[in-house]
């Protein structure tokens, strides 16, 4: 039992020999509990505001085209500046952002208008942030370490993600919206004040400026690696074709269960967290791109069963099943990004990362509903499923290089390792 209990726990290794990344790991997990008191009071503002669901809708349209934008120069701003300093900078203007949102749901009657104008701005600035944020964790862990490293924060997020919607609900029924605003401006405090005491990651001797040619640069070198176009490729299908968040309150009503609508937003969650908390095991995985096919097949196969299955227990284990699932196939992805990318590439390529995990979701909520509409709700669920089993399997049959892909064979990986340990020694 002792040997099973060390191999499943988290892999602690990066926390203990790396400072920087303990302090980005706590700025991040206080940062994360945070931003869900907003998430969920925006929407919650907007409905009692216009009592609308389209203009809460409209949230969603108002951030995606700044977050793809600005996604992309972030990541050729992270490969040309400081990356902590960047990450620094975006952290100040993310807290300063909230700050607008608690001054205006202080007036005695809060305008609608203001929160979307920082609805975009916020997507602006993470689109800033995240390639930055995402590239940092390499300059500050160790090569070997970085499997463990993206398992530990996921563990955070996904924690985050199972109580903060509740905390934050809790907060916002007894306290209203200003509490919940004022609350994330203060953990925003806190984590400038964790990012302050990290040391500088400065960019790479001879970095390219920022510009149009170097995020085409970055997209070139994408293009020119089968096995990381499979990566984007494989996450893309997944959420186009099996991510059916939008429709999960119809879900519930056609299985005369409204009283499970929260816990099917959460079922995901609370599979990937199960999966972090045990996750002392993928440190010992090194054929990553298996591991992805496989862990996104899961994910098709979980989703199908979800939406064949007539019995409501059965539907919130199928999407913990797939939210298990996902979080294996977001370590893989991670683990092969992050090894085999050269850092003078990484914070471009980061940008690039954004685009496949954001615009999925997205245009998956779109292909739920319409679908939905067309066959119903549960043959949107079940088809969308097997649809991304159909895809992950014709992606890999096109892509081989990335079933193939190996950490200690992957000269892409084994040119990044002998760089890092080259810069380790100087």
């Amino acid at each position: 039992m002792t040997s099973l209990l060390h191999k499943i726990r988290p892999d602690l290794t990066p926390w203990r020999s790396s400072r920087d990344f303990r302090l980005l790991w706590s700025s991040g997990c206080v940062s994360a509990f945070g931003s869900f008191l907003t998430y969920v009071a925006v929407p919650l503002q907007i409905k009692e505001l216009t009592d609308s669901s389209l203009a809460v809708g409209l949230v969603g349209a108002v951030e995606l085209l700044p977050l793809i934008v600005f996604g992309l120069w972030g990541g050729a701003l992270a490969d040309a500046l400081d990356r902590r300093k960047l990450v620094l900078c975006s952290e100040a203007g993310l807290g300063l952002l909230s700050g607008l949102l608690l001054l205006n749901a202080l007036l005695p009657t809060p305008v609608l208008w203001p929160i979307y104008l920082v609805a975009g701005l916020v997507a602006a600035v993470d689109g800033l942030q995240r390639p930055a944020l995402d590239s940092l964790t390499p300059r500050i862990v160790p090569h070997e370490q970085l499997t463990a490293a993206f398992s530990l924060t996921s563990l955070y997020r996904n924690a985050a993600s199972v109580a903060g919607p509740a905390l934050a609900g809790v907060i916002v029924a007894l306290a209203g919206v200003q509490t919940a605003y004022a609350l994330d401006v203060a953990t925003f405090a806190v984590s400038l004040g964790l990012l302050a005491r990290m040391r500088a990651v400065p960019p790479a001797t001879g970095a390219e400026k920022p510009s149009v040619q170097a995020i085409v640069t970055g997209i070139r070198y994408a293009w020119s690696r089968p096995d990381l176009l499979g990566t984007y490729a494989i996450d893309i299908c997944a959420m186009l074709f099996a991510f059916p968040v939008a429709i999960f309150p119809f879900l519930a009503t056609d299985l005369h269960a409204g009283w499970a609508l929260g816990l099917m937003y959460g079922a995901s969650a609370v599979g990937a967290l199960a999966v972090s908390v045990t996750s002392g095991w993928t440190s010992a995985i090194h054929r990553h791109g298996r591991m992805l096919v496989l862990a996104a097949l899961g994910w098709g196969v979980a989703i199908t069963l979800a939406g064949l299955a007539g019995n409501v227990w059965l539907v919130l284990l199928c999407l913990a099943f797939a939210g298990g699932a996902d979080q294996i196939s977001g370590i893989a992805r991670s683990t092969i990004w992050n090894q085999s990318i050269p850092d003078e590439l990484r914070g471009r390529l980061a940008g690039v990362e954004l685009l496949s995990y954001s615009v999925g979701p997205q245009l998956g909520q779109v292909r739920a509903g319409g679908m939905a509409g067309l066959i119903g709700v549960r043959g949107s669920v079940w088809v969308g499923g097997l649809a991304c089993v159909v895809g992950v399997v014709g992606l890999t049959a096109a892509l081989p290089k990335l079933l193939s892909w190996d950490s200690r064979t992957d000269p892409n990986a084994l040119a990044v390792r002998e760089a890092a340990t080259a810069a380790a020694a100087a």
